[in-house]
């Protein structure tokens, strides 16, 4: 079988909730050793939210957890004991990555910041996520405020463009001011990995959730910059038609850019003299002129259903497609062919399908089965023996000492 790119890197993952959980799986994946290290007798507090899926037995385990949590090793550790740190410190010894979203300065008030561990192993890379940022001369003025996905998306302008044009602003029902983050942080661990092979050292990596979701908002941000004009939610001032149509029986979204792709469109819907138009004459006559065309598009969309809305679009060249919930997706033709669902054999659960890895190495075999996300401490006696080589007995005094 083929190694996979990140096997034989050891990432220790001080981590909670989801932004790192969900870069360290994505390293997981990868085929790095992920030690997830948590609190003795409790864990990742991402092992309480629901949805709590039940066994015959009446075992319980957290839907939400096992998510971002497959393939990766639990440990549970102490931090707040002198003798927990010591061990942290014989892993960071013994690891090439420790990444970490705790509340910013938590692991540098307790001898574990990044200037202190670099002095145990200069070639460790060392990342933190937070919600504005933490790299000195950098922090700005929210440096230490809370950060959760919702407020993210808030305070860095994505909300205001989702909702109803007379509506209040919308959360998109999607953590992405979590799982962006998570994924830049894993895409930064590749590259400082990278420049770890040229220069021999390690490095510190600062993401800001705020950063990531400003640069995820940039269009609308650059159209400010360039114009003075703010985007706002409900509507596209640039292109036009654009948006999600009800149909018979649902939604099809549809753009219509340049003007032949608009001509095509216009012959579909039965309305050729509207490419002469001049209130359609191009995409922003068209978006400023929207109340008059759009009625025309809905009274074509509800006479068919979404699937042959989408067949005679898609046939004209026109980029479309039916809006789908989960459970069309679920059963999707197209993800099973990306094989984008993998099987986890859950010792509470059984066997579930979980969203799988969309990075598709022509070289490598798309993985189909993944292990599961670990049982509270299932790999504490595994790790101190085999990475730091505790015999039997010493592991014994620090579990009854309650230091793992």
């Amino acid at each position: 079988m083929k190694q996979k790119p990140l096997e034989g890197i050891r990432i220790l993952a001080v981590e909670t909730q989801v932004a790192v959980p969900f870069c360290t799986m994505m390293l997981a994946d990868a085929g790095a050793e992920v030690i997830k290290i948590e609190t003795p007798g409790r864990g990742d507090v991402a092992r309480e939210p629901g949805p709590i899926i039940k066994n015959e037995k009446g075992e319980k385990v957290s839907g939400y957890f096992m998510r971002f949590n497959r393939n990766k090793k639990s440990f549970t550790l102490n931090l707040k004991e002198p003798q927990g740190l010591e061990i942290m410190k014989d892993l960071i010894k013994n690891s090439d990555v420790l990444v970490e979203n705790l509340s910013p300065g938590t692991l540098k008030k307790m001898g574990l910041g990044y200037e202190e561990v670099k002095e145990l192993n200069p070639r460790l890379i060392y990342g933190s996520v937070s919600g504005y940022g933490q790299m000195e001369g950098l922090e700005g003025p929210y440096s230490k405020r809370p950060a959760y996905d919702i407020v993210i998306q808030a305070m860095a302008g994505m909300m205001h463009l989702i909702g109803n044009e007379d509506g209040p602003p919308l959360h998109p029902m999607i953590a992405l001011g979590d799982i962006v983050p998570g994924m830049i942080m894993a895409y930064a661990i590749t590259l400082t990995l990278y420049n770890r092979q040229k220069t021999g050292l390690g490095d510190y990596i600062d993401i800001a959730m705020f950063d990531v979701m400003m640069a995820l908002t940039e269009r609308a941000h650059t159209l400010y910059s360039l114009t003075g004009n703010v985007m706002s939610r409900g509507k596209e001032s640039l292109i036009h038609p654009w948006g999600a149509y009800k149909t018979r029986d649902g939604h099809v979204a549809i753009i219509v850019l340049e003007a032949k792709m608009w001509g095509r469109f216009c012959d579909v819907i039965g309305h050729p003299e509207f490419f002469e138009d001049p209130r359609f004459v191009n995409a922003m006559q068209r978006a400023k002129n929207r109340r008059e065309l759009d009625p025309v598009i809905e009274q074509w969309m509800e006479q068919y259903a979404s699937e042959e809305v989408t067949e005679k679009l898609l046939a004209a060249g026109v980029p479309c497609g039916p809006v789908r919930s989960s459970q069309e997706i679920y059963s999707c033709e197209q993800a099973q062919a990306r094989r984008m669902w993998v099987e986890v054999d859950d010792p509470v659960a059984a066997t579930v399908k979980l969203v799988g890895s969309p990075v598709k190495i022509k070289s490598l075999p798309v993985e189909t089965k993944a292990n599961p996300a670990p049982l509270l401490s299932q790999h504490t006696e595994e790790i101190l023996s085999s990475v730091l080589g505790y015999n039997r007995e010493k592991i014994e005094t620090l579990r009854n000492g309650k230091i793992v």
